[in-house]
């Protein structure tokens, strides 16, 4: 499928990032809206707030990872006042949103799209969501190949205002030239993991074996990320190794080669495809 290029229209309200914040998509009815926590009651009357639409609600969970919760709304400001005054959801700090501009969403439009978010944000698994599947509403083959294009737009829009919540690592596996390979990292005592270049880093991929015993070499800020993964159980003690237990992307390929082998690493030698060429050919 041919993918074409978009123009983002982001308007600062206040004139600072600290505010709220619209973006629409050319040739598109709908409108995104990012607006902190502590803000909503200032702005709560403005138009964008008085009709349905999807939300999400963006924080960070107990453990300090990233969680959002998704809801519908036929008000957006009746609900996000009730969600901010409700203590039992009170780890949010912002929420984006998305309606129309025109009146294209009813009650059954916006049911359909808060079941399909919050089923691309399990998915994606890049966020906590700690709540029911909401239900979807029956709609026709027509109307729903509509709204598949109105959550490609939310996706797009979500993403641009800072929050991958949609998009899955295997997405962000963009370069054309290393598409097609998968990468290895091994050693003579085991270490075993697999993955691939990332506009966000390099991926690895689940079952992936890291060695557990660390050398000297290996950063404090690795062996951090390390212990991070553990904690939050991405990392699992299997035997003498680590077991990757999901996807991961760390920032570069030398990170992911040395939490692979527990020491200091250069990721474009390490990494190598199947039959043994290394990652730095493909990025010259």
């Amino acid at each position: 499928m041919n993918s074409f290029g978009k123009t983002i229209r982001l308007f600062l309200v206040d004139g600072t990032t600290n505010g709220l914040i619209t973006a629409e998509l050319s040739n598109w009815t709908g409108i995104g809206v990012k607006v902190p926590r502590i803000k909503i009651k200032e702005y709560n009357n403005r138009p964008e707030f008085q009709k349905p639409g999807v939300y999400i609600l963006i924080g960070k969970g107990e453990n300090n990872e990233d969680s959002a919760y998704i809801g519908e709304a036929e008000v957006i400001a009746d609900r996000l006042s009730h969600h901010r005054a409700n203590t039992s959801k009170d780890f949010w700090t912002e929420a984006i949103f998305f309606g129309s501009k025109d009146k294209y969403l009813n009650k059954a439009s916006i049911k359909y799209l808060e079941n399909r978010l919050h089923d691309l944000a399990i998915k994606a698994g890049r966020y906590a969501i700690n709540q029911n599947i909401p239900t979807r509403s029956e709609l026709s083959e027509a109307e729903q190949a509509e709204l598949e294009e109105f959550l490609a737009h939310i996706k797009v829009l979500t993403a641009t205002l800072g929050h991958k919540l949609f998009e899955s690592l295997e997405e962000t596996i963009e370069n054309k030239t290393i598409q097609n390979h998968v990468f290895y990292c091994k050693n003579s005592l085991g270490a075993d993991s697999k993955g691939s270049p990332s506009t966000e880093g390099f991926v690895v991929y689940k079952g992936s074996l890291l060695i557990v015993k660390e050398q000297p070499s290996l950063t404090y800020s690795i062996r951090m990320e390390r212990e991070k993964l553990l904690k939050d159980g991405i990392l699992e003690l299997q035997g003498k190794f680590y077991i990757l237990k999901k996807d991961y992307v760390f920032t570069s390929s030398s990170r992911a080669a040395a939490a692979t082998l527990a020491r200091s690493s250069s990721g474009p030698l390490e990494w190598k495809t199947e039959d043994g060429v290394q990652l730095k050919h493909f990025e010259l």
